[in-house]
């Protein structure tokens, strides 16, 4: 198989099969057609003096993004996905500091660019003018001089859920091997359904380059839709599809009808759906559901494997060094233990950051940013920021982002544990856990929840249950409950903390709290008086700026 994207393109030059559809199947074209639509724009960018410099591309999953990508592909472009929640001064940030000479978009975001400080040209692809100009060079063949492996091909910023999104190197070779591994599951009569961003490595490495390789059909929807996802699997046949965060919850919110497993689903990949849902999604639809470990730095890649525990995310390669650590001394945690239930034992002595002892090599790099780049290499190892745990085994299991850590009198702990003990408390749909501060020192445990449809959250039935829970650290019961509407989440699914954090128990939203100083009362409504306390009492402890 070829050793680059552009390559990969040639190769299906003339092909008449597979390709990329519109989900609402008004359009479609062949590998073929697609190598050809690349080869014209490839030329636009080479006339318009772009070959080997950053274009910015702020589009949803159209097939233009599409053409785009392979275009910059064979010309030595550069392309840089734009995430278009970004706003104002954030989105003109992303654009200078990936110096984008140009920016294409359509007449529906270009708003969001108006009277921004870009430091690049500004091109709506869909008012006539960017077809006239690519239709000068149709009938252009795909270049004979094509780039190499090391070219960087995109720019991909990471989805900003633990911090400002930094933007991720990847070079054609390192894209080419990771679509060569993923294709070897689809043959050229599936069909892939792609919903989730093309600005974000998902997308990418999950389905558009797999689908390439493998000679597939690819159905883009230009953004993910729950209610639309059904009727689009059924319309195109899809036999697969990719997902993160919580898009599978989303479908699975839908009304449930006998009919819902009447499609030809056979699979899909994805990160960080719950078990639950999990089971829930296989059981409606008839679809196998995979999670396995990645991200758009590349570096540590864990892959499921057949008969796993189904909270498992798999294991490495073969051979691969990937561990956990202490990321403190370095050492290496020791393995996690289970009780009969499958709950972890061991947790505050299993739980470390996940780390590749050989894998830094594997890592490309941030565009720009040696400070970043040095955090994640540091002992020449990759640290990929997520927490986990790994049993005697050797496969790996999930338990949250290194922002993730609360500290709670002296002791610390991860997230991702008390999130899975709160999630089984009947009637959570989901649950996200984050650290707020303390009036004297350290954090206390808040969770945001959100309930299944028609369900009310009962204080004293879940002051019970935490009670009851074994696996409970002593330190880990909320002392904040928030009920929200939806949890929020980036524009990749992925849960964002960051406002949750921000607005603490300032919110709109009820929250319940175990007022400290009030042993056995369980929880009650924080009124406005109680959070004139809170602010009183950090004044008193000289922690007010903990609440700015």
């Amino acid at each position: 198989m070829a050793d680059t994207v552009a390559g990969l393109l040639a190769a299906r030059s003339g092909d008449a099969g597979g390709g990329i559809r519109t989900a609402d199947a008004t359009c479609a074209w062949s590998w073929g057609e697609v190598a050809a639509e690349a080869a014209a724009r490839a030329a636009l960018l080479a006339e318009l003096g772009l070959a080997g410099r950053h274009v910015g591309v702020l589009l949803p999953n159209v097939p233009e993004f599409a053409f785009l990508l392979a275009a910059g592909a064979l010309s030595g472009t550069v392309v840089v996905g734009i995430n278009p929640t970004r706003r104002g001064a954030e989105l003109a940030r992303d654009v200078r500091h990936t110096r984008c000479a140009l920016v294409l978009t359509d007449a529906a975001q270009a708003p969001l660019l108006a009277g921004l400080d870009l430091g690049a040209e500004v091109r709506p692809v869909d008012d006539g003018g960017w077809d006239a100009a690519v239709a000068r060079h149709r009938g252009t063949p795909v270049p004979a001089a094509l780039p190499g492996p090391d070219a960087l091909w995109v720019l991909l910023f990471t989805s900003g859920s633990t911090g400002a999104p930094k933007a991720v190197r990847m070079s054609q070779g390192r894209a080419a091997r990771t679509a060569a591994g993923a294709a070897v599951a689809f043959g050229p009569a599936d069909v892939l359904y792609c919903a989730m961003p093309l600005f974000h490595g998902n997308a990418l490495m999950a389905n558009l380059l797999p689908g390439l390789a493998a000679g597939a059909t690819v159905v883009l929807a230009p953004r993910f839709s729950a209610s639309a996802f059904l009727p689009d699997v059924r319309r195109h046949a899809c036999t697969y599809f990719n997902y993160v965060g919580r898009a599978l919850s989303y479908v699975l919110a839908q009304p449930e009808t006998p009919a819902d497993g009447d499609n030809r689903l056979v699979w899909c990949l994805g990160s960080e759906a719950s078990p639950r849902d999990r089971r829930e999604f296989r059981r409606r639809f008839g679809c196998h559901v995979t999670e396995g470990y990645s991200s758009s730095e590349g570096g540590v890649v864990i892959q499921p494997y057949r008969g796993m525990p189904p909270e498992a995310m798999g294991r490495p390669a073969a051979g691969a060094d990937v561990v956990v650590v202490d990321p403190a001394t370095g050492e290496e945690c020791p393995p996690a233990r289970f009780g009969p239930d499958r709950r972890l034992l061991n947790p505050g002595a299993a739980i470390g950051e996940i780390v590749g002892r050989d894998a830094a090599a594997e890592f490309e790099g941030y565009w720009d940013n040696e400070a970043a780049d040095a955090e994640r290499t540091r002992r020449g190892w990759y640290w990929t920021g997520d927490l986990g745990y790994r049993d005697g085994d050797g496969t790996f299991y999930f338990a949250g982002r290194t922002a993730d850590w609360l500290r709670v009198d002296a002791e610390n702990f991860a997230a991702g544990p008390v999130e899975a003990i709160v999630g089984r408390f009947p009637g959570v749909a989901a649950v996200v856990v984050y650290a707020v501060p303390d009036p004297r020192t350290g954090d206390q445990v808040m969770a945001a929840v959100e309930l299944d449809a028609g369900a009310a959250f009962d204080p004293g039935a879940f002051a019970a249950f935490l009670a009851a829970q074994p696996d409970l650290g002593t330190k880990w019961a909320p002392r904040f409950v928030r009920v929200v509407g939806a949890i929020p989440l980036t524009a990749t699914g992925k849960v964002d903390r960051n406002p949750l954090r921000a607005e603490r128990w300032d919110t709109a939203d009820p929250v319940w709290w175990c007022p400290p100083g009030e042993p056995g009362a369980g929880f009650r409504r924080l009124t406005a008086a109680d959070a004139a306390d809170l602010r009183r009492a950090f004044a008193a402890a000289g922690r007010e700026g903990m609440l700015t």
